[in-house]
Parts: structure tokens; C-alpha cells; sequence
């Protein structure tokens, strides 16, 4: 994977499926991905995962039948809403934030039970949420891997159909440069213009803002680079 130490990276983004984890999960399957297992966080939302080298893709509900498990995903939309980016600190994460001027909760832990090698195991997380999101329309937090095998397990990242990493992420935004800027720095990076949009450089991927004047701000596509070196872009179902 291509990365950049002195750059914070992303972690993975979040495709919102509400009730409807299993449901959805065949329409991803069909694209070639292979999932890893269900499972239930100790919070009550429970999750899908698309492994890839270095980021992954959290397909994101809660069971059928019950009410949302978490007040911050109560209300998110189905699809594409969420990034969630790399933090090796997240007490550090968590005063930067603060400090900036952010509204961010202390940090959380988060787990989940993972088999991995046939063994049963518990992933663990500190997570750095925001009390208010940053940018209206773009939910996004930190996240730091105390387990991290319990993610990356190799049977995981081999998909039919060749996806390999992440290779961009694209918003829309009525004032691209700003809501660059503002992800830039929440990030800890420097936007800089890019075509006719804003690039935002983290240490894995970029993110790419682009013009759209009815939309305040949203996560429109995902893009990933296969093996061969070709790109494919997500069908989230919605």
C-alpha cells in the first residue's frame, strides 16, 4: 500500500444499510467482494466488512426489528456516509480536535467478537467522535486499531473481483474549497485545488470535492483500484 507516514490515513468508509445488513449483503457479494461475517458491536450496531490493503469498507446497520442502536447513525441515510480516518493516538487525536475548536466527545472504546484462524477473538477500537459533525451531510470520526489482525485477515482481502485498495473518494459540495478546507482540517493536511474541485491529500488515498450547487455538502462515489490496475466504482444498492 502506498502511504505516507507524515500524513494522517483513512480507515474506512462507512456504506449505511440501516436494518437491512443481510439483505444487502448478496448486492455486494454479486460485485465480487467478499464479506467477512456478521457481527455485533458491544454499542448494538452490528457490521459487514469489505477488507482491503491498508482501508475497508463497513457495511453499517443494526439487527431487524429494533430501533437504531446508536443515537449518531439513528438518522443516516442509506449509502455512502461516513469516513473515518487513522489515529495511532486517540487521546492526542481527541485534544487536537478539541483544541481546534471542535465539538469531540472523549474517547470511546468499541469492540466486537472476530474469528480469526479459527480462533475466537475480541477487536477492539478507541474511537474519537465528534458531539457535532464538522461538516452538515458528512459524518466522519477517528479511529485506532488495538487489534488490527482481528480487520486484516488475509482470507478477507482476496476478492473474485480483484478489488485491491481505495483509490479516491468523492463529495460534492456548493462551496468545494471550503468543505476542503474544513476536511483538511479535521485531517491535519493542506487542501489544494484540483481540476475544477479540491483535492484533500491524506497519506493513502485522496478525497475529491467537486462543484454541485443544490448540495450543501454529501459523499457521492467510491472508487477502487483493482489488482490489474484498472478502477471500479461502488454500487452501494442505493
Amino acid at each position: 500500500m502506498l502511504h505516507s507516514a507524515d500524513r494522517t490515513e483513512f480507515d474506512h468508509a462507512v456504506v449505511m444499510v440501516r436494518e437491512r445488513l443481510e439483505a444487502l449483503a448478496p448486492h455486494f457479494e454479486r460485485q465480487g467482494f467478499r464479506l467477512s461475517e456478521t457481527a455485533v458491536h458491544n454499542l448494538g450496531s452490528c457490521n459487514r466488512l469489505i477488507v482491503l490493503d491498508g482501508t475497508y469498507i463497513e457495511l453499517l446497520g443494526w439487527p431487524p426489528g429494533a430501533p437504531p442502536a446508536r443515537k449518531e447513525i439513528a438518522d443516516s441515510p442509506f449509502g455512502l456516509e461516513a469516513l473515518v480516518f487513522r489515529t495511532h493516538d486517540a487521546e492526542g487525536t481527541y485534544r487536537r480536535l478539541r483544541d481546534a475548536g471542535f465539538a469531540v466527545n472523549p474517547v470511546q472504546e468499541l469492540t466486537r467478537p472476530a474469528r480469526v484462524d479459527g480462533r475466537e477473538m475480541q477487536a477492539r477500537f478507541h474511537t474519537v467522535r465528534f458531539a457535532e459533525q464538522p461538516i452538515p451531510g458528512i459524518r466522519m470520526y477517528f479511529c485506532r486499531h488495538l487489534t488490527p489482525e482481528c480487520v486484516w485477515a488475509p482470507a478477507l482481502m482476496e476478492h473474485p473481483n480483484g478489488a485491491l485498495r481505495i483509490h479516491r473518494i468523492e463529495a460534492r459540495a456548493a462551496d468545494p474549497r471550503a468543505v476542503a478546507q474544513r476536511l483538511a482540517t479535521v485531517a491535519d493536511v493542506t487542501a489544494v485545488p484540483a481540476g475544477a474541485g479540491w483535492d484533500v491529500p491524506l497519506g493513502n488515498l485522496r478525497l475529491h470535492v467537486t462543484h454541485d450547487a443544490a448540495t450543501p455538502a454529501a459523499l457521492s462515489s467510491l472508487t477502487f483500484e483493482n489488482r490489474d490496475g484498472s478502477h471500479y466504482t461502488l454500487d452501494t444498492g442505493v
